[in-house]
């Protein structure tokens, strides 16, 4: 099935939304990179084929819902522990998700083809809301995209540890597959 012009709905249960870290510093082989799932999230669209720039989409994330899936490298496996203590600290310190529960992007802007667009918009995260730009394209009813995310610009210190010799980029990547379900 191809998407027509109309209304769409995306979310955790069609697809998947991965916040991808990597390391660096003179520590780096002692941490690992993290693949971060968001288990609940939703997403709205409107889509013009014809027209890319008369299509919208909107996406939610509860910022609590971010699961550590895969850390590869390290000198050591990532164990469950280390997993539950990332989740906590991103919770905790990272994201104050007590305080600000949603990460949310509205576009701006919609230009090119189903098979290869670009999407502008805002990005709020930590009640900070910045432009972004994701990179993607429709294949059937599926969307596939991915954007790069600087950190700080959010307000966010990249993780570090050992006094600065482990630390994670302040770029991380934020890439989404999800299947479409169209709106009544």
């Amino acid at each position: 099935m191809d998407v027509r012009a109309g209304s769409w709905t995306a979310g955790q249960e069609t697809g998947r939304l991965l916040i991808k870290t990597a390391r660096t510093g003179l520590g780096a082989k002692a941490g690992h990179d993290l693949t971060i799932e968001a288990t609940r999230w939703h997403a709205g669209m409107t889509i013009d084929p014809a027209d890319p720039a008369a299509s919208s989409v909107t996406v939610e994330v509860d910022a609590a819902s971010l699961q550590v899936r895969q850390g590869t490298g390290g000198v050591k496996p990532l164990t469950d522990a280390d997993r539950a203590e990332i989740e906590k600290t991103v919770r905790e310190k990272i994201l104050h998700t007590g305080r600000n529960p949603a990460i949310t992007f509205r576009s701006t802007r919609i230009e090119g083809t189903p098979e290869s667009f670009r999407v502008d918009g805002d990005l709020g995260i930590l009640g900070v809301t910045r432009p972004v730009t994701l990179q993607a394209r429709l294949t059937g009813d599926r969307v596939r995209g991915s954007a790069t995310i600087v950190q700080s610009q959010w307000g966010i210190r990249p993780y570090s540890a050992f006094f600065g010799a482990l630390k994670l980029r302040d770029e991380v990547e934020v890439e989404f597959d999800a299947g479409l379900i169209a709106v009544p």
